[in-house]
């Protein structure tokens, strides 16, 4: 497994491993921004940006990777399951991908029959996929056998209402399977997992939207999930993608963690940051920085 593909961070008796899907860079667009206000002479206003996470023309780079927790009490964790195989989607032009995700977390000691949980920090597209895979009969069947799949209640009664035609198929093949397999567990938004590990509200980017806390020999680290996409929001918590479902709760959940959060020995392990995807909030003026 190369570099790329493969980040690890040790926490007190817990140690998280990043794989990564695919990685994708996002050109400025004015017409169709990721962010309306990230222009490249905004972006260029925070240099501790530059290289890892954005490029001078304004390019933001993004990825889409699991995150495999291993902990105290046998906890084999995986935090969100990126898009998965055979799944024809908006965000990657209806074409179905055909990575080798599987591969390459039993590369990093997770071969999925070991996995026994797996949380979805929220239930869009890109953090269900690998919960299901095509069985030899050709239907969708849970991907980790062996697994307990957490699932928000909040979020989840919001999303299995919803009429849009990619939402409904994504609840279709990546949500409803696990429940036929009774492999689902719906819990609340503060639910503990075990001792060292906990969910927590951070709503705005869905209704239902977890971080995930690990807490172990006096270390911290916080999960981020989607309550940020991209470093740029921790320099303007204000700043929301369109897929934000309330834009106003989202900011203010920012706002809210990145001031607890500062100037604290607490790892941020963003989910969709690009390498080196962790690092630390620092006070910037009266914004944040991430240091790495």
């Amino acid at each position: 497994m190369t570099g790329l593909q493969m980040l690890k961070w040790q926490i007190g008796d817990v140690t998280v491993t990043r794989v990564v899907e695919f990685e994708t860079d996002v050109p400025y667009s004015p017409q169709t921004p990721f962010f309306a206000e990230a222009t490249p002479q905004a972006l260029g206003a925070m240099p501790w940006l530059f290289p890892h996470f954005a490029s001078e023309d304004g390019t933001l780079k993004l990825s889409i990777h699991a995150l495999l927790v291993e902990g105290p009490g046998g906890l084999r964790m995986i935090v969100d399951t990126c898009v998965g195989n055979d799944k024809p989607r908006a965000m990657t032009r209806q074409r179905p991908l055909h990575r080798p995700f599987l591969q390459h977390i039993a590369e990093a000691g997770f071969p999925r029959e070991s996995v026994n949980t797996v949380v979805c920090t929220h239930l869009h597209v890109d953090h269900v996929g690998w919960n299901t895979m095509l069985g030899d009969d050709g239907t969708w069947v849970p991907t980790f056998p062996n697994a307990r799949y957490l699932i928000g209640r909040q979020e989840y009664e919001h999303w299995i209402k919803d009429e849009d035609a990619e939402q409904t198929a994504i609840m279709a093949d990546s949500v409803k399977p696990i429940f036929d397999a009774g492999a689902a567990q719906m819990v609340e938004m503060t639910h503990r997992i075990s001792d060292e590990v906990r969910l927590m509200p951070t709503t705005g980017h869905t209704p239902g939207h977890v971080s995930v806390v690990i807490e172990s020999q006096g270390e911290t680290a916080i999960i981020t999930g989607d309550m940020m996409h991209h470093p740029a929001q921790i320099g303007h918590p204000d700043w929301c993608p369109n897929f934000d479902s309330d834009k106003d709760a989202a900011r203010v959940t920012r706002r809210a963690m990145l001031k607890d959060w500062a100037d604290r020995p607490i790892l941020i392990i963003g989910t969709h940051f690009a390498a080196p995807t962790a690092g630390h909030i620092v006070r910037d003026g009266d914004t944040f920085r991430l240091e790495i």
